[in-house]
């Protein structure tokens, strides 16, 4: 249901630097048909796209994972992973004349890494 997100670098330089312990993820895109050739009317890819729980991380503000008491561990991720999130967290936003939407997300929302995006899809 999911494609993959790439982002160019001219696209990069307009989207906003996450300040603190904020972090900026692309949504994946969600494709015009299903893998069985069904296609889906827009407002049901406009949920899907609203509802997503993944993301690839591109932006990490200069304070995420930093406080030791809270992340005695370390990192839960870092730049260029996808990582599960919770439906509806965050900012979300477009740029103007581009489908695609990014959210800034807090740095304990992330809920785990994915190894494979392609594989996972969200639960109904």
């Amino acid at each position: 249901m999911y494609s993959g997100t790439e982002v160019s670098s001219e696209t990069m330089g307009l989207l906003p630097t996450p300040s603190g312990y904020r972090m900026l993820i692309a949504l994946p895109v969600v494709n015009e048909k299903t893998a069985g050739g069904i296609f889906l009317p827009g407002d049901v890819r406009k949920r899907e796209e609203t509802a997503s729980v993944m993301g690839l991380v591109l932006k990490m503000g200069p304070d995420c994972y930093l406080d030791p008491d809270r992340f005695p561990n370390g990192k839960y991720c870092q730049e260029g992973d996808w990582v599960l999130i919770r439906s509806y967290v965050g900012t979300r936003f477009k740029l103007k004349d581009n489908p695609q939407e990014y959210r800034i997300i807090n740095d304990d929302v992330v809920e785990g890494v994915i190894p494979d995006p392609s594989k996972l899809e969200r639960a109904f």
